[in-house]
């Protein structure tokens, strides 16, 4: 017994215990009678507890710091209608005896608050009652409406954010896994809010409809059962009443406007009033403005000399001293050290030319200008370098073979601030980064604005704004995805890697599959070798790397091509039989291990103009089965229904899946490569015997 008891205390201790015997006191208020004291004693509980709420929401520097929030409300509106239950029975049973009879609160609230005057208490508590349900309960109740529709219609592009963020080596899966957390805790916090707005509107609704019954009940009691005349009755029961509603009514205000505080702030890294003192002082010619304006109001005839002039001149010198708290400038880096470094890597001209003059032609090249230099030098922390690294790692990983080193130049003919991608000695892309800058992403939905050059990712062409250091946490808690220069072009040399990966395989990445497939099988390397030529296997390889297919399982597929070989040469077929080997690891790549596939198909009127067209191609003789002849109205409903499809799928929550038939796969995934990428294109022989089709739309 003694251990059970000492068990129990330590949960009370701990404060497990504290919400169960909460609620279970709601519950003995409604049913049980309360003694005046424990009356005071509970309503006072109610306003430190609406105190308390209020507080932890202003100085909450974002929403989720507060997330119990939706349970607090709940609890304390239960607790206030039970305590309007309990007060209720002891007015109308001890009313007739005095005002203290209720308890000491309740007859202060009527007494001094109100001055003892019914009807001033009557207009004070309809007032309340219009402050709370018209405005601040109303408004709140929208606000939230309005930010739980967009915190989940953002949800998509925010895991997206996410996911672009992992692939480019910028967040591990620690951190991935923690952002998708924070991306639900939000979804969730905001839809409970949606709903815990209305257990406010409902409590402001029924302590309105409980002071008149409260009225009406009382009169009734004191002129029926206690022999009062109806002025003495209406009199003492009205005071009581109205100073039982106002004890109420005024947590009740001081919850509404916790819960407009919660779903109206802006997430930052300061709390509330540190957010208005920054931003409404923010500019000193506003303070200058209203102190002319407070100047000549003052001036006038009749006006509040005193009153209006004192502001003036706080204002006045409020402006003046803000105008001297002004940040210097930051002085620009010095353009004679970028051009040490540019000379520390610039070789010495040769007297004579040579072979060695050509220059080499890589597989990929980074040119920056002068003012990127330090990203790249080992002197400064070379962090670029070190994200590169990274990022051929990770791609090496996912594409089962060894992405070739991209080689880093400086470029005087560059911008000072531009970096540049080639692929194969072909430019692909170039873009500006603003130098002292940091740029802040938006993944989809962000809580408020930040002060800085609007532009767009220049990977992905997302929303985003160039900010200043000193706003990082500012716009990571508004929720913006911040990054610096290196992230921003490790991140586009991603992307540039992805999107021309078949330039970027090449004849020596090959023989990096035969040698670590010769460490594995040697005997199947030797027949794969016999059977077709390097260049061949070259071909197959872009086929597969192109859609997406990870070469990682270099056996199985050796060992599907030493077998196809024999009927075939042509590396689109070749391809077509390794992916119906890899189906599966295609397939879980693209829905995980659910087993049905979502999928749209072609509707048979395509379906029909295509094979015909294919048949018509072949009688012929020899075609590519990516490459066949189509008419032009043919090729244009292509263009105009792949990205339609695309767009379709990804609204309804869909994987971006079109199943085709065999022959038809090459072709179709060609367009969608240059029309609707990230649509992926299966054909039927690639769907495991364990998986069955959805179908859920058709293309055409």
């Amino acid at each position: 017994m003694k251990q059970k008891l000492a068990s129990t205390m330590q949960l009370l201790a701990k404060g497990q215990l504290g919400i169960p015997l909460l609620l279970m006191t709601i519950l003995a208020m409604v049913i049980l009678p309360i003694p005046p004291l424990l009356l005071d004693m509970l309503f006072t509980f109610n306003i430190v507890l609406a105190l308390l709420v209020m507080l932890v929401s202003v100085y909450s520097q974002r929403p989720l710091d507060f997330s119990v929030f939706p349970s607090i409300l709940l609890v304390a509106t239960l607790l206030r209608l039970a305590l309007n239950v309990a007060s209720t029975r002891v007015v109308l049973l001890e009313g007739h005896q005095g005002g203290d009879a209720a308890g000491k609160v309740i007859q202060a609230f009527g007494d001094v608050v109100i001055g003892g005057n019914y009807v001033v208490g009557m207009v004070i508590f309809v007032i309340l009652m219009i402050i709370n349900f018209v405005v601040v309960t109303k408004g709140g109740e929208r606000i939230s409406e309005v930010s739980a529709r967009f915190t989940l219609d953002a949800m998509p592009g925010k895991q997206m954010a996410i996911d672009a963020d992992l692939n480019a080596g910028i967040i591990d899966h620690n951190g991935a896994k923690h952002r998708r957390e924070e991306v639900a805790k939000e979804a969730d916090f905001y839809g409970s809010m949606d709903g815990a707005s209305k257990f406010v509107r409902g409590d402001a609704i029924a302590g309105m409809l409980i002071l008149f019954i409260n009225i009406v009940g009382g009169i009734s009691i004191g002129v029926f059962q206690h022999g009062l005349s109806f002025a003495d009755a209406f009199q003492t029961f009205a005071l009581l009443t109205i100073g039982d509603g106002l004890v109420a009514q005024i947590p009740s205000l001081l919850l509404a406007t916790s819960a407009a505080i919660i779903v109206t702030r802006v997430a930052d890294s300061n709390n509330l009033s540190d957010q208005i003192t920054k931003q409404v002082l923010a500019s000193p010619t506003v303070l200058f403005v209203v102190a002319g304006i407070m100047l000549i109001l003052g001036l006038i005839p009749g006006m509040p000399h005193l009153a209006f002039l004192s502001f003036s001149l706080v204002m006045g010198y409020a402006g003046w001293r803000m105008t001297k708290l002004g940040e210097p400038e930051v002085s620009n880096e010095d353009l004679v050290r970028a051009e040490e470094i540019v000379e520390e890597n610039t070789q010495p001209e040769s007297k004579e030319l040579i072979t060695g003059d050509i220059p080499m032609v890589h597989a990929m090249n980074l040119s920056v200008g002068y003012r990127l230099v330090s990203l790249i030098d080992r002197r400064q922390g070379a962090e670029l370098l070190t994200r590169l690294l990274g990022i051929r790692k990770t791609l090496t990983e996912q594409r089962g073979f060894v992405i070739p080193q991209i080689h880093i130049r400086d470029d005087l003919a560059l911008e000072a601030n531009q970096y540049q991608i080639s692929v194969r000695g072909a430019q692909v892309v170039s873009a500006e980064v603003e130098i002292d800058k940091l740029l802040a992403i938006n993944p989809g939905q962000v809580f408020g604005n930040v002060d800085g050059i609007l532009t767009k990712d220049p990977a992905y062409g997302m929303e985003a704004v160039w900010i200043s250091a000193a706003d990082k946490d500012k716009a990571v808690n508004l929720g913006y995805t911040v990054v610096d220069h290196s992230t921003i072009i490790s991140t586009h040399v991603s992307k540039v890697i992805n999107d021309y990966i078949e330039d970027i395989l090449s004849p020596e990445e090959v023989n990096g599959l035969l040698e670590r497939l010769a460490t594995l099988n040697s005997k199947l390397a030797d027949d794969l070798q016999q059977k077709l030529s390097n260049q061949q296997l070259l071909r197959v390889f872009r086929q597969l790397t192109i859609d997406g297919v990870p070469l990682t399982d270099i056996v199985t597929i050796a060992n599907s091509l030493v077998e196809s070989a024999e009927l075939s040469k042509d590396p689109i077929l070749l391809a077509a039989d390794i992916r119906c080997v890899l189906r599966r690891v295609i397939l879980n790549g693209l829905i995980g291990t659910r087993p049905d596939v979502p999928a749209i198909t072609l509707s048979p009127e395509l379906e029909n103009i295509l094979i015909g067209a294919l048949n018509q191609a072949q009688a012929g003789g020899h075609v590519q089965l990516d490459g066949f002849t189509l008419e032009p109205g043919v090729i244009e409903k292509l263009q105009r229904s792949l990205p339609e499809a695309l767009d379709n799928l990804r609204l309804n929550g869909h994987p971006a899946v079109l199943l085709v038939m065999p022959q038809l796969r090459p072709l179709l995934s060609r367009y969608a490569r240059v029309c609707a990428r990230g649509l992926n294109v299966l054909s039927f022989n690639e769907i495991p015997d364990d998986r069955s089709v959805s179908v859920v739309g058709h293309l055409g």
